[in-house]
């Protein structure tokens, strides 16, 4: 398999079992060879979607000093500006900051462990200059973990497993929106040697919920070949991929999907995209026990779920 593949989640939510057998066997497919897929049919709304873009793209239109009031860095909940991230560490490559500013949301229910809730809990931050976010934000985190706690049903089935095998460990899970806002090549500049919107890594959680823009400089993704090919685009879609910690749990059986965002082109140089990307992951306390064979290829000593996430996090920030 060398294209990312499209599949229709009605046949999931409404077929009959054979139908659902057919889903979780393609859903298997994708993941162990390329470690993407793109959904449709997944019954979130369009709408509302496009009113967060809207909002927040009125807060990243807002004057630096006052989004200032609002900054974070990786990990954290509000503005990121430009220059706090660079993907490319994940991997130990040094890059450029990747070209890119985000609003970070996420769970913020504490769990009463101090420590716990300090780094995977943190209270939301909301512009006050944008009010419309925040409600838009609150539904659309509501939709993301209905859908990404399915997704991970979907998993379960594709190999052969309680429905609740994976979701079992995510009764008060960590999860974070970061709406990215990629500006134009005309704003920016050209990039530096080796820098993009997004440097080449792999994600680090269960599931990545990605809802993106069409664009020149977009999604690619690495595929079996060792080459990198774009991904499609489908209006109402979602694209999907597989974190690190998922790929470990299946032994790496499933492949945790490796992309980049292209840097903007100067075929392009208006191009400006806002992309709402939402990382799903479990219980920060969970330990996770690998699927050796004959499920998984690989047997991996067990991993606390937050001590994992976080040495990735530490490995992109910039100091």
């Amino acid at each position: 398999m060398s294209a990312v593949p499209v599949i229709d989640l009605r046949a999931w939510f409404d077929g009959d079992r054979a139908d659902r057998e057919r889903v979780a066997a393609r859903v298997d497919a994708a993941l162990s060879e390329i470690g993407f897929l793109v959904v449709t049919g997944h019954g979130v709304p369009a709408g509302p979607r496009e009113r967060i873009r809207e909002a927040a793209g009125r807060f990243f239109a807002l004057p630096e000093e006052v989004k200032a009031r609002y900054a974070a860095t990786v990990g954290e909940r509000g503005w990121l500006p430009p220059g706090v991230e660079a993907n490319g560490y994940a991997e130990g490559t040094p890059t450029p900051p990747d070209l890119k500013e985000t609003f970070a949301a996420g769970a913020d229910r504490p769990t009463g462990d101090a420590a716990i809730d300090a780094e995977w809990f943190q209270p939301n931050v909301w512009p006050a200059e944008e009010p419309e976010l925040e409600p838009l934000v609150v539904d659309h985190l509501a939709r993301m973990r209905a859908l990404a706690g399915e997704l991970l049903v979907i998993c379960a089935a594709a190999l052969g497993l309680a429905p609740d095998f994976f979701t079992s460990r995510a009764g008060h899970p960590s999860y974070t929106l970061n709406i990215n806002r990629y500006p134009p090549l005309s704003r920016l500049g050209p990039p530096e040697p080796g820098q993009f919107r997004i440097g080449p890594h792999t994600d680090f959680g269960t599931v990545t919920v990605l809802d993106r823009q069409d664009g020149v400089g977009g999604l690619q993704v690495h595929t079996p070949e060792g080459g990198w090919a774009n991904a499609p685009f489908v209006e109402d879609s979602f694209t999907i991929n597989t974190g690190d910690l998922l790929a470990r749990w299946t032994g790496d059986r499933w492949r945790s999907g490796r992309h980049r965002v292209l840097p903007p082109d100067p075929s392009a140089p208006d191009e400006e995209l806002l992309s709402l990307v939402y990382f799903y992951e479990c219980d920060p306390g969970a330990v996770i026990e690998s699927l050796g064979p004959p499920v998984g290829r690989v047997a991996h000593p067990p991993v606390r779920a937050s001590e994992f996430l976080l040495e990735r996090l530490d490995a992109i920030t910039l100091r």
